[in-house]
């Protein structure tokens, strides 16, 4: 059931339309001064969260209503400079008991919840556990408290929605537009009713999820919405309210205006496909009409997960290849089998374990019942390596007299920095505890409501925190070489290596030619190598596993990046793998950069020769392939090449096709590629706003043909 649907008019319109937009979150100056405002002008109220709810109520019924032209679904912020007396309003923002830090964000609500009830069925909730509080005594005022910050937070989206509702009829009033006054008109009477009551349409639907979501103010994912919307699809192609067609416009407007309001360089999206509890695919028509929309928009949001089943349809992965063949990053491939049992090695049961969603990246999280702190911290482990090396380089010859002993000192050490930063964030947990507290979410996160505490104060059902370990190919090679170099053929001596990384390797040329030519490397079907990222994947599994959260759940661990490879890397010394000093890091899970040089299959065999189950935190398995080999004959190829990767239990795969001469033409002229995506470290970007140094280390990845 191939979509070969065209954008339409519109949505071509709006794509250029967010093309050209900025979005700076600095210059969100009207939500910011209503949140500060609303915070402070109720100082008679002492608990954090319920202030926090009245700030919430107050920013959204302050906020502007916008509204462009073109524009079916509707909800974004007001964008402007603040004003000198502004800016001074909101230093606010820079007391860390105002803004207390951690992570919020990096999930998806109930949106069954928000259909089904709606603000008001939610309302109706919450004054039924006030009822039965008991408010003689303590313990119930933390929840009274709680409970009217999430009435006051409510109050403010629905008082904003109605604000819509009143602006569109504005605008109504004064079109000479037929079709857009009717569009308008309709938009107000939709504004009326959602997300405040309950929704009965596709378009209702649409308008509730997105408009809910925006009013989040932050990086919140849409969960499975080719499960939660069906019925009412195909409610409306029942009755002839909507046919593909207009359902397909409908979805291309919501997926663009992801792009109206979210920073460039961050992350956002949804997931669609996979199996539900009973072990059935789930895909149906609005699976292949989300997958269509990536062609329609051609943007960086939202990025979209497809979850791979043995029982996808072909024509939707023939689809999903064609769109990847054209230059796009999504949809990402995610192994649905390897990630719902990797959520119930974690405890979960299998309803909730095969409803996830990629927490804006590749994090994986429950959807409606998560407060877990994805990509928390990032910790590099190369740094680690260069560090140990470093602490004994005053020494004539290095002390360590055979490799075992030094990977001994670096599991040590390796323990000591998860176990520092473990007690890091579990410190910043505690402080968020305190004067954290978004009651807005809370509303639609599982058990919060029913336990009568905010998600910052424990209570969503699950609050993982979810550190990320960069540079695992960097660190395997570098371990493979020091070994076969130093230990094993006796070719040179520690002392020398440690001397040609302080100089980056400038008076050591046939070192790193030694390194780069006669080293075996992860990436290549090297039993060796291979082995060596099995073994510091048991590590990191081992030694996350034994530390507790604040909020006494677990700490389960990721292998990706975002962009932190660069960052990184730019701060990290030349490394024993022949990684030059302030070049970036490995991008992933896979071969470090150039270093797969053995074609696709031998990649994919290094890459799922260790197992993935246990890193729900997310795992970025980055390919890029030449542009010119995506045909009709190599799309079945590279469908055996997924299937592998899936078989092997691989846990999730990026592919991009961006050819080289391509990504330096776009670097020379950037102009003329504004809309050139690239597949970056779990997100994508457009190439020309990557640094320089980003930009390349996408260069440098090897080009695989099929």
């Amino acid at each position: 059931m191939i979509n070969e649907m065209i954008a339409s008019t519109r949505v071509v319109r709006l794509r250029a339309a967010a093309l050209d937009k900025d979005i700076n979150r600095d210059k969100k100056t009207e939500w910011k001064l209503g949140y500060a405002r609303g915070y402070r002008e109720n100082n008679q109220i002492t608990d954090i969260v319920h202030k926090r709810g009245i700030a919430t109520g107050y920013m959204l019924s302050h906020s502007t209503p916008v509204i462009d032209d073109d524009e079916l679904i509707v909800g974004k912020p007001l964008f402007n400079d603040p004003t000198s007396d502004e800016s001074k309003e909101l230093q606010i923002y820079k007391d860390s008991k105002f803004n207390p830090g951690g992570m919020k964000s990096h999930m998806a609500i109930d949106y069954e919840k928000l259909l089904s009830k709606g603000l008001s069925g939610v309302m109706d909730e919450i004054n039924m556990y006030r009822s039965g509080l008991d408010l003689s005594g303590n313990g119930d005022i933390a929840k009274e408290e709680f409970y009217l910050g999430c009435l006051s937070a409510l109050e403010g989206v629905r008082i904003y929605s109605n604000n819509y509702a009143i602006q569109a009829e504005k605008m109504a009033s004064s079109c000479n537009n037929e079709q857009r006054k009717s569009e308008l008109l309709e938009i107000a009477v939709i504004c009326r009713k959602v997300p405040n009551e309950p929704a009965s349409s596709f378009k209702e639907a649409l308008q509730s999820i997105h408009f809910f979501t925006f009013c989040l103010n932050s990086l919140y994912q849409l969960g499975r919405p080719d499960r939660y919307l069906i019925e009412y699809y195909e409610r409306d192609i029942e009755l002839g309210k909507i046919n593909r067609k207009s359902a397909q416009e409908l979805i291309d407007c919501l997926c663009i205006l992801f792009n109206e309001y979210t920073q460039k360089g961050l992350a956002v999206g949804f997931m669609v496909g996979g199996r539900d509890e009973n072990g059935i695919d789930v895909t149906n028509e609005l699976t292949y009409l989300f997958i269509n929309s990536i062609g329609h928009t051609r943007l960086i949001y939202p990025g979209i997960g497809l979850c791979y089943t043995n029982d996808t349809p072909k024509d939707l992965l023939i689809l999903s290849f064609r769109l990847l063949g054209e230059g796009l990053s999504h949809p990402a491939l995610f192994n649905d089998r390897v990630i719902t049992e990797g959520l119930e090695t974690y405890g979960l049961l299998k309803k909730e374990a095969c409803n996830y969603v990629h927490s804006t990246c590749v994090e994986i999280t429950p959807i409606a019942s998560s407060a877990a702190w994805v990509a928390c911290p990032y910790i590099n482990l190369v740094q680690i390596l260069l560090d140990i090396l470093e602490s004994e380089s005053d020494i004539k010859e290095i002390e360590y007299d055979k490799f075992d002993t030094l990977l001994s000192e670096y599991k040590r050490v390796l323990r000591e920095k998860i176990d520092s930063e473990a007690i890091s964030k579990n410190k910043l947990q505690e402080f968020r505890s305190v004067y954290g507290g978004d009651p807005l979410v809370s509303c639609f996160v599982n058990d919060c409501l029913e336990f009568g505490k905010d998600i910052d104060r424990g209570g969503a059902r699950h609050n993982w925190i979810m550190p990320s370990f960069v540079g695992l190919a960097n660190l395997a090679d570098s371990m493979i070489a020091i070994k076969y170099l130093v230990y094993d053929n006796k070719k040179i001596s520690m002392e020398r290596y440690v001397k040609a990384l302080k100089d980056d390797f400038k008076s050591d040329r046939l070192l790193l030619s030694m390194i780069q030519n006669t080293v075996p490397s992860y990436g290549n079907d090297n039993r060796e190598a291979d082995s060596m990222v099995a073994e510091i994947s048991k590590w990191i599994r081992e030694f996350t596993a034994k530390n507790t959260t604040f909020r006494n759940d677990r700490f389960v661990p990721s292998l990706f990046c975002w962009v932190n490879h660069e960052r990184m890397g730019r701060v990290t010394g030349a490394s024993p793998d022949g990684r030059r000093c302030g070049f970036p890091l490995g991008d992933g899970s896979g071969p470090a950069q150039g270093q797969g040089i053995k074609g696709p299959t031998a990649s994919i065999m290094s890459s799922t020769s260790w197992d993935h189950k246990e890193f729900i935190g997310g795992i970025a398995v980055n390919m890029k392939f030449n542009k010119s080999f995506f045909n009709d004959d190599s799309i079945e190829k590279m469908m055996s090449l997924v299937n592998v990767f899936m078989q092997r239990d691989g846990f999730e795969l990026q592919i991009n096709s961006v050819d080289r001469q391509t990504l330096l033409n776009a670097r020379e002229n950037p102009q003329e590629y504004r809309d050139l995506i690239v597949r970056v470290g779990g997100y994508s970007d457009f190439f020309i706003h990557l640094n320089r140094n980003m930009q390349d280390e996408v260069i440098a990845r090897s080009g695989q043909n099929i």
